[in-house]
């Protein structure tokens, strides 16, 4: 399953959003979204786990919890219209 996480304090890496993710089971990709001109963190980024169940444990556990001084928007990615 894909996930949407937004609202990412832009200090973020994506060393620190896999080890969040793999607490509630394996991660097989994680795209943290940046800038092309400058580099930085637009605060929002995907993560790919392949099984569902353990998809869906994070996301109901971790919508609206709070990392890093912010509180996040977690849900399932849905493919743009």
């Amino acid at each position: 399953m894909n996930i949407y996480i937004g609202n990412l304090n832009y200090r973020i890496q994506e060393s620190d959003l896999k080890q969040v993710m793999e607490e509630y089971g394996e991660v097989s990709s994680i795209k943290l979204i940046k800038d092309r001109e400058t580099g930085r963190s637009k605060g929002f980024a995907f993560v790919e786990m392949p099984n569902n169940e353990e998809a869906l444990k994070a996301i109901s556990e971790l919508n609206q919890a709070e990392f890093d001084g912010r509180q996040m928007v977690v849900k399932e990615a849905l493919p743009r219209q």
